[in-house]
């Protein structure tokens, strides 16, 4: 029996230890306190700061306890006014919370804005400031300190049935999870409380039961949290106690024993299984099975299931999201290709008309070589919106029209032209295909002009994959390299687009006995999550 009561008045003192404790404990009021500063911030507005900019945003921090400062930024991220010192940051304009509110949000809430702008933990606060018509003007920021406080209400120290209450000075309570649990309005406590920093005391509720309180200062000295508990019952606790001592211990054990087996067997172990079955399911991308089996389950399992289904659903709406986009991105390039490829042509087909109303020969042929310049430009643009990938080309095909269109164009040989026309698979990227189509304009327009444009023959275009290097030859059964040196703009622009290649430009005679013109290059590398692009 004393054993009993030692252990009740340690447990009393235990409960109210606990109590005391719990109403010193705080965490921030994380909500409230955003809330306050959204309104203050809306208060504050650019309308309405003048232009004591900084004195007032000052005068307004000394009042409000819990902001580390208060900042105006304008459009650019740029500190226009501050209550205290703001560190720079080059990078605010492009830090998600100022963007976010850039792109419209009213208000945001940043935990990580990106740089301190307070020595002690604090997030910042933001809402939009907007100019007359609407556009975009900045932004008003609280520095809100996580020092300002209340009350854990759900904290594992508390005993059980606790409540909690806020109250003025006066002991008046004005907020309160049960009005029943605080009785009629006392001020005993306040001195103490303000004194020493909590209160622990005894007294009844408004229904005359016996309850413990424990009191701490909220803001200052005007509002005060207050947590009441029930006083425990010495009789039934006392008399219950011994018995419980000399049972307890069989019945544990028993307890234990089938709870063990139940709980690992039954409860726990078959159903972490089957989730786990589910788990390797969704790792292989089927996102379509459910966890039906687990609504059998205990309700820990039953959320976990239920998470995994979320995890699911969300993964296969943000693919659906995805794919979508990137179908819109896709039909966009192809549009935007098409259009460009559009323009180009008329501007060729503008040229072309230029070209006819000339009469000098050496204009129609200035004139003539842009145009088929332009031609290979919008041939890309055509090979792009028309292939499968728009960020890849199948040289191959490519290099076929484009010697088809080029000497399509220029009807004025005087004999006929054949063309043999061999390349080896290679997907290219537009940025590399651009100089080299350009290449092969300047070296096949050279041939047309200089070796078959008054009796036709042969014209040979080849490309060549050897391993890290490729090449392009160009050759023709015409009279061969002219003697003496030989400048002009179309070899000009052949070594300007053989640098861009990183390769180099020869001058040799073909096995026809004419020019050949060859374009050695580093081997373009193929992207390796799309291997068989290359076989296209």
């Amino acid at each position: 029996m004393l054993q009993s009561v030692f252990a009740f008045k340690a447990e009393a003192d235990s409960r109210r230890q606990s109590l005391e404790l719990a109403a010193g404990r705080s965490a921030a009021i994380a909500r409230a306190r955003i809330e306050a500063a959204g309104v203050l911030l809306q208060t504050l507005g650019p309308g309405s700061v003048g232009l004591e900019c900084t004195q007032r945003l000052d005068t307004v921090k000394q009042r409000l306890p819990g902001y580390a400062n208060l900042i105006r930024f304008d459009a650019y991220g740029r500190v226009s006014c501050a209550a205290a010192t703001t560190p720079p940051d080059a990078m605010r304009a492009n830090r998600r919370w100022f963007q976010r509110l850039a792109a419209g949000s009213h208000m945001v809430v940043a935990s990580i804005p990106g740089v301190t702008y307070a020595d002690e933990p604090a997030v910042l606060t933001a809402v939009r400031a907007e100019k007359r018509d609407g556009r975009f003007d900045g932004a008003m920021a609280a520095v809100l300190t996580l020092s300002t406080i209340q009350p854990e209400t759900a904290n594992r120290y508390l005993p059980g049935g606790a409540e909690v209450a806020l109250a003025d000075s006066e002991g008046h309570v004005f907020a309160a999870t049960n009005r029943r649990a605080f009785g009629t309005p006392s001020t005993a406590w306040r001195d103490q409380t303000l004194r020493s920093g909590s209160a622990l005391w005894s007294g009844r509720d408004a229904d005359d039961r016996p309850r413990d309180f424990s009191a701490a200062p909220l803001v200052g000295q005007e509002v005060f949290v207050i947590l009441s508990a029930k006083a425990p019952g010495l009789a039934s606790w006392a008399w219950l106690n011994p018995m419980l001592r000399l049972l307890a211990p069989l019945l544990a054990f028993v307890l234990a024993l089938a709870a063990v087996l139940y709980a690992t067997e039954q409860a726990v172990i078959r159903w972490i299984v089957y989730l786990r079955r589910v788990a390797a399911i969704y790792a292989r991308g089927r996102f379509t099975v459910r966890p039906l089996q687990a609504e059998r389950a205990p309700p820990e399992i039953r959320e976990l299931a239920a998470t995994l289904d979320d995890m699911a659903a969300g993964i296969v709406a943000r693919d659906a999201s995805l794919r979508d986009s990137l179908g819109e991105k896709d039909a966009l390039m192809r549009e935007i290709h098409h259009r460009v490829k559009n323009n180009l042509q008329i501007i060729s087909s503008l040229l072309n008309m230029q070209q006819r109303a000339l009469t000098d020969p050496a204009a129609r042929t200035a004139l003539n070589d842009t145009r088929q310049r332009i031609t290979a430009l919008a041939q890309i643009y055509r090979a792009l919106y028309q292939g499968p990938d728009l960020k890849r080309v199948d040289l191959r095909p490519f290099l076929e029209e484009l010697t088809a269109l080029l000497l399509a164009g220029d009807m004025s040989s005087g004999g006929a032209i054949r063309t043999e026309v061999h390349a080896d698979p290679l997907v290219i990227d537009p940025d590399r295909l651009a100089p080299l189509a350009l290449f092969a304009v300047e070296a096949i327009t050279n041939a047309q002009k200089h070796a078959l444009a008054e009796r036709g023959g042969t014209l040979t275009v080849d490309f060549f994959v050897r391993g890290e290097e490729a090449e392009l030859a160009i050759g023709d059964d015409g009279p061969g390299a002219p003697k003496g040196p030989v400048e002009g703009v179309g070899r000009t622009l052949m070594t300007a687009f053989a640098r861009q290649l990183r390769g180099k430009l020869l001058f040799d005679t073909s096995p026809a006995g004419g020019l050949l013109v060859r374009l050695v290059f580093p081997t373009p590398e193929a992207p390796p999550a799309e291997p068989a692009a290359a076989g296209t």
